[in-house]
């Protein structure tokens, strides 16, 4: 099942990057309302995306924003091994992640036991740990059909 998100309002958008003590500015504004509706986002994606609502903007500013964002806490970046880095607006819920090992696709999954850590390490080596960052691997729905219904299928 995919993600359905709700964009955050201009309102709380700004608030938030205001908590954060950074400047309210239309790229840094444009990015998080857009990637509140369109999580997983590689930097490419975020910069096309945003391009069609501010008219210009360059990818260098898109990287600047995302960075300066995931350190201040308002956006996650997802690396997955193999593919370009993801990012989203979910954070501090504990949900972890699917992802397509033939397209790529990411997709949140709730984690099955609830409160942070979902996991915990054999032997933590003296670590409080706080958050466990799980990534599922498989093959998405999409691409199952897909080999399912090729003809050149043995």
């Amino acid at each position: 099942m995919e993600n359905q998100t709700v964009p955050e309002s201009d309102s709380a958008i700004a608030e938030s990057l205001r908590q954060r003590g950074l400047r309210v500015t239309a790229a840094r504004h444009a990015i998080l309302k857009w990637l509140s509706s369109h999580p997983h986002a590689s930097a490419d994606q975020v910069h096309q995306g945003v391009v069609e609502q501010l008219g210009t903007l360059s990818k260098q500013a898109v990287y600047d924003v995302l960075s300066a964002s995931v350190e201040a806490e308002l956006v996650r970046q997802i690396k997955p091994s193999g593919h370009p880095a993801r990012f989203e607006r979910r954070r501090g819920d504990n949900h972890h992640h699917l992802v397509c090992t033939h397209c790529g696709r990411v997709e949140d999954t709730d984690c099955k036991h609830g409160h942070a850590p979902c996991l915990t390490p054999d032997d933590a080596q003296g670590f409080v740990i706080h958050e466990a960052e799980i990534l599922f691997w498989g093959v998405c729905s999409r691409c199952r059909a897909n080999t399912e219904t090729r003809p050149d299928k043995a």
